[in-house]
C-alpha cells in the first residue's frame, strides 16, 4: 500500500470513530409530563419537580428530555394528551395535578410506567392494588386533598364564626366531586351549618357560579379542591376579594397570592417527590416495587393582610394553629 492511500485510510477512520461512538450512545430519555393544571400556574412546583430529578441524578437537557402536556382545567383534552405520550414512546409518563391526569394515562397505556399524583385514594380509584404493594405500572404520591374539605369547613366556621350561609365552590366534572360534596354536606349538618353550592367547570359556569353565591348572599366561601380552580386561582381570590367574604382554600399558593386561608399539604414539597420518583424509575426501579407516597404533614396559612383588608380579626386559637402568617 502506497504511504498516501495508507494515510487517507487511517484519516477516514479516524474521521468516522466520533460518528460509530455517538452510535453507541443510548438515546436520551424522555418524560411525558401531563398536568391538567397550566405552566403559568405551576412555575414553582416544576422547580421543586426538577430539583427531585436532579438529586436522583437527572438534569433536563443534559441526560433527560421532557415533553409537558398541560389540560389549562380543561379534562377532556387529558386522554388525547396521554395517548400522544405514549405514541411517543416516552420512558415514563408523570401524571400529576390532580385525579383526572392519572387516571387517562393509566387507561392509555398497562405498559409505560406511570408516576401519579391525585388527592382521592388510587386504591378505590383503581390505580393500584395497595399502597405498599402498587402493582402494574403504576406508582405515585396521594395528597389526600380532596379528602380535608371537612377540616376545611371547621376552619372556616372559626374564621367566621356564626355565618348563617356557607357557599361551597365545587367542580362537578372533577371525579372526586360527588364525594367531596357527600363529605361537606355531612359535616355541615353535624353543626347544624346552612350551606349553598355553586358548580363550575368552564369560565362561564364560573362566573354564572359567581352570580349564584352573590344572589344567596353567603357568608362565607369554601373553595373545594380541583386543577381547574387551580388554574383560575386569581379570579376567585378576586371575586371574594371584591364580594368581601372570608374565605378558605387547598393549597398555600392561593394565601400567598391573596386569599385569606389555606389547608393542604406543602404542594411543592410533594413534586420534589414526584421528580425522586421518576428518577428512580428512570434508573429501572419497577413502579410495582415503589411504595405510593403518602403525606404526614399538613399546613394552615393565615394571610393577615387579606385579613385587614375584610375587618376581620383572626381568633388566637386560629393564629396559634397557623403553620405560617403572611403579614
Amino acid at each position: 500500500m502506497k504511504r498516501r492511500d495508507f494515510i487517507v485510510l487511517i484519516s477516514g477512520a479516524a474521521a468516522a470513530w466520533p460518528l460509530a461512538a455517538r452510535a453507541q450512545q443510548p438515546a436520551m430519555p424522555v418524560i411525558g409530563f401531563m398536568s391538567p393544571r397550566g405552566p403559568e400556574d405551576s412555575a414553582n412546583l416544576l422547580g421543586a419537580f426538577r430539583r427531585g430529578l436532579a438529586e436522583g441524578g437527572f438534569v433536563e437537557g443534559q441526560n433527560v428530555a421532557i415533553e409537558f402536556r398541560w389540560a389549562h382545567g380543561q379534562y377532556d383534552r387529558l386522554p388525547a394528551m396521554a395517548a400522544d405520550l405514549v405514541s411517543r414512546r416516552v420512558s415514563v409518563i408523570t401524571a400529576v395535578g390532580g385525579d383526572p391526569s392519572p387516571l387517562a394515562a393509566k387507561r392509555a397505556t398497562s405498559t409505560i410506567p406511570i408516576v401519579f399524583g391525585m388527592g382521592s385514594d388510587p386504591v378505590s380509584a383503581g390505580l393500584i392494588e395497595s399502597f405498599n404493594r402498587p402493582g402494574g405500572n403504576v406508582t405515585g404520591a396521594t395528597l389526600w386533598t380532596n379528602l380535608m374539605e371537612p377540616k376545611r369547613l371547621g376552619l372556616l366556621r372559626e374564621l367566621a364564626p356564626g355565618a348563617p350561609l356557607i357557599g361551597v365552590l365545587l367542580n362537578p366534572n372533577f371525579p372526586p366531586a360527588a364525594l367531596q360534596l357527600q363529605q361537606i354536606e355531612q359535616a355541615a349538618r353535624g353543626v347544624g351549618q346552612q350551606i349553598t353550592v355553586a358548580r363550575a367547570s368552564t369560565d362561564e359556569e364560573l362566573d354564572a357560579a359567581f352570580a349564584t353565591l352573590i344572589k344567596e348572599r353567603v357568608d362565607a366561601l369554601l373553595v373545594a379542591g380541583d386543577p381547574y380552580f387551580d388554574t383560575r386561582r386569581e379570579r376567585i381570590i378576586g371575586f371574594a376579594a371584591r364580594q368581601r367574604l372570608p374565605a378558605i382554600y387547598h393549597f398555600r399558593e392561593f394565601a400567598v397570592a391573596g386569599g385569606l386561608l389555606s389547608y393542604g399539604i406543602d404542594l411543592p414539597d410533594i413534586y420534589r417527590q414526584y421528580g425522586i420518583y421518576t428518577a428512580k424509575i428512570l434508573k429501572g426501579a419497577r413502579p410495582a416495587d415503589l411504595p405510593v407516597w403518602q403525606p404526614t404533614r399538613f399546613e394552615t396559612v393565615i394571610n393577615l393582610k387579606t385579613a385587614k383588608a375584610l375587618g376581620l380579626k383572626i381568633s388566637d386559637n386560629l393564629l396559634s394553629l397557623a403553620d405560617e402568617v403572611i403579614e
